[in-house]
């Protein structure tokens, strides 16, 4: 990608700026749902179970919660306020009419998406910390995850972004992709005590599957070799998923 830097950074800058105005409106669905997850089931169903996979139920949910709060801000970034900027208020128009190059705002969208990613992440680690759920210094490994996860999401979210026409669409975007990974990526049961094995095989390819099982790793102290394939997963397919993205916006900017 030819990215300049500093074009790249005006375009984060310029959400950024936006973003100071409305965050308290915008934080609160994203953030605060994992947050009622974790009160409403890891309280008050965890009263009914005494341990999940060698820990207390809330135990277990508040690490993938963590990888959930990073995929909310993510995605909510790379859905509808991409549409909105590239549909109704043509702002990238308007940006294109500057030396910034298409590459440079998907750069700059990108690198935006993966800071409201940290931002919704580690407030909720912090809600965590105060609940007594964040083990010391083992949890701080999932720092470096958080960022990952969001550049997944992002990177997911910005491709179908900019292959539909309509922004009634996303509703299917968030009903029949996001929600199902949330319920079936190993956030509130462990999948490798309840599918068989060829489910275990298709499992693989949720994307969110693979910061949860590193995040759940991190607050354990417990790293395995499969681990490294979840580490390639996030990389790799994040990458696969720039390139096609690259292109997406190459279309819908010059065209």
């Amino acid at each position: 990608m030819s990215v300049s830097l500093p074009h790249a950074l005006s375009v984060w800058r310029r959400n950024a700026s936006m973003y100071r105005r409305t965050w308290k409106w915008n934080i609160l669905p994203n953030f605060f749902e994992p947050v009622l997850y974790l009160l409403s089931i890891g309280i008050g169903v965890g009263a009914y179970i005494t341990e999940m996979s060698g820990t207390s139920y809330i135990a277990f949910l508040a690490p993938a919660l963590v990888c959930v709060a990073a995929m909310n801000g993510a995605s909510f970034e790379v859905t509808y306020n991409i549409f909105v900027r590239l549909t109704f208020e043509k702002a990238y128009d308007a940006m294109l009419t500057t030396p910034i190059e298409p590459d440079d705002v998907l750069a700059g969208e990108i690198l935006w998406a993966v800071t409201r990613a940290c931002i919704y992440g580690t407030c909720f680690y912090i809600v965590l910390a105060f609940f007594g759920l964040t083990p010391f210094p083992s949890s701080l490994l999932v720092f470096p995850l958080i960022p990952l996860a969001g550049l997944l999401f992002a990177a997911i979210g910005i491709v179908f972004s900019l292959k539909i026409p309509h922004i009634e669409l996303f509703s299917f975007y968030y009903t029949l992709f996001l929600t199902p990974l949330f319920l079936f990526s190993d956030v509130f049961f462990p999948l490798k005590e309840r599918l068989s094995e060829p489910w275990l095989w298709v499992a693989e390819a949720l994307p969110l599957l693979h910061p949860v099982r590193l995040a759940r790793a991190a607050f354990r102290g417990n790293f395995s070799p499969i681990l490294l394939w979840d580490f390639a997963y996030l990389v790799g397919v994040s990458m696969l998923l720039l390139v096609w993205a690259r292109r997406g916006v190459r279309q819908r900017l010059t065209n």
